[in-house]
């Protein structure tokens, strides 16, 4: 296959339009925020009325260093604005989830995607743009141009290579490439990747990003881009299953793994990751099942790092158990229960998944703390109290190494540390 970078992008001065950014969760909320502070003026979109009026009144419904601050400040200048109906923009981000399947972990629920189309399609006219952003597998860039031009056939929507560039609605795909905790600032700094399903699609895209961010600008195709975004975080998944398993091998060799990968590392060519209880979150755990959904037999090493981080939990709850199990009275504290340590988020959590399971097991004997419960939702069925409290338990069980729980001495009582939090 031919290479396709567009190498004769150059950065140009972005005109000032308006943007509406459609998903207002991790992604979407912080990336209106930072358009809005560059000049455009943002709308933003969800269909959760409570999102729209906390956005609205400069709040923030999500934890993220610095956001509150920038949300109240270009919402009182009206730069940015919510509504709960499609509106009228000259270009559209689409920032929705794209979860797998309900009892599926290889294929993606592309629903989200194609309901947002579906809301905008109406509001297209000529000389619209609209991005696509939410991680997805390779086509459905396409898909949604597809979709448009269906949906709208009074519009040209040019489909491929084979097109002209002279088409009313240009379409493109550029993923998101931050971490929780550094969001905003990396918005702003880090490379991005444009894919276009026209050259011309993609120059416009990466205009609008030149606005917005300091960081190196990459044009390729869609299809590319697309691929990109799932090889980085199945490279990382890839990563972190190495270092799951060699916990599980130390733990059968008894070997202290910390201290193994520790005195590894000090190779100069060696970074051993830190083991922990799974992978968690809304890319990494997901993404990479796109690949082995759209390549299952290629993709062999790629399935067999998802395995093994999605075995992990099952072997910190038999090691629990195994101490639980000695003594009908003892009761267990576990430490942390969000998918990373210092962020709010609960998505595809394996600690939030183990300390349910193990609340089950011993129904009364578990407590729970994380500095960010409150972000829990209300049927969560765990004993939330203080870490004190969880740390005075005669079993505890550390899962996630928040900042304040580095400060903590180890207990005296019977540990199992998944997160190295007093390695």
């Amino acid at each position: 296959m031919p290479l396709t970078i567009y190498a004769d992008f150059q950065a140009e001065s972005q005109e000032r339009i308006t943007v509406a950014v459609v998903g207002l969760g991790y992604i979407g909320l912080p990336t209106a925020a930072v358009m809005a502070r560059a000049g455009h003026r943002v709308i933003g979109y969800d269909i959760q009325p409570d999102v729209v009026a906390s956005v609205n009144a400069g709040r923030s419904h999500l934890v993220e260093p610095g956001l509150d601050l920038l949300l109240a400040a270009v919402t009182a200048g009206k730069a940015l604005t919510a509504v709960h109906e499609a509106p009228q923009a000259d270009a559209y981000l689409i920032t929705v989830p794209t979860p797998t399947k309900t009892g599926d972990f290889n294929h993606p629920d592309l629903s989200s995607v194609f309901s947002a189309v579906e809301a905008i399609a109406p509001r297209l006219v000529k000389g619209s743009m609209v991005v696509l952003e939410s991680t997805s597998p390779v086509g459905t860039t396409r898909q949604v141009a597809q979709r448009i031009a269906a949906l709208r056939p009074d519009l040209k929507v040019a489909l491929g290579s084979g097109d002209k560039e002279d088409g009313d609605i240009d379409v493109a795909y550029s993923p998101e490439r931050v971490i929780p905790g550094r969001t905003l600032r990396e918005l702003e700094s880090n490379a991005r990747v444009v894919g276009g399903v026209t050259p011309r699609a993609a120059r416009r895209a990466a205009a609008l990003y030149r606005s917005m961010t300091s960081g190196e600008i990459l044009l390729t195709d869609d299809r590319s881009a697309e691929f990109v975004k799932l090889a980085e975080n199945a490279f990382r998944d890839v990563n972190i299953a190495y270092a799951n398993e060699l916990s599980l091998v130390c733990d059968e060799l008894d070997l202290n793994v910390w201290e193994v990968i520790q005195l590894a590392n000090h190779h100069p060519r060696v970074n051993i990751l830190t083991p922990g209880p799974g992978v968690g979150g809304h890319c990494i755990a997901v993404d990479p099942w796109f690949i082995v959904a759209q390549a299952p037999e290629a993709a062999r090493l790629i399935r067999t790092a998802r395995l093994v981080n999605d075995g992990k939990p099952r072997f910190v709850i038999e090691k629990v158990c195994e101490i639980m199990d000695l003594d009908p009275s003892l009761r267990l504290g576990c430490l942390g229960m969000t998918f990373k340590a210092d962020v709010d988020d609960f998505r595809e959590s394996p600690s939030l998944n183990i300390a349910k399971a193990l609340s089950a097991l011993y129904p009364g004997r578990v407590v729970c703390a994380d500095p960010y419960a409150d972000a829990l939702p209300s049927d969560h069925g765990l004993a939330i109290v203080p870490h004190a409290a969880a740390l005075g338990e005669p079993v505890v069980l550390a899962l996630v190494p928040h900042a304040e729980f580095k400060a903590l001495n180890r207990p005296d009582a019977h540990v199992v540390d998944a997160c190295g939090l007093w390695a």
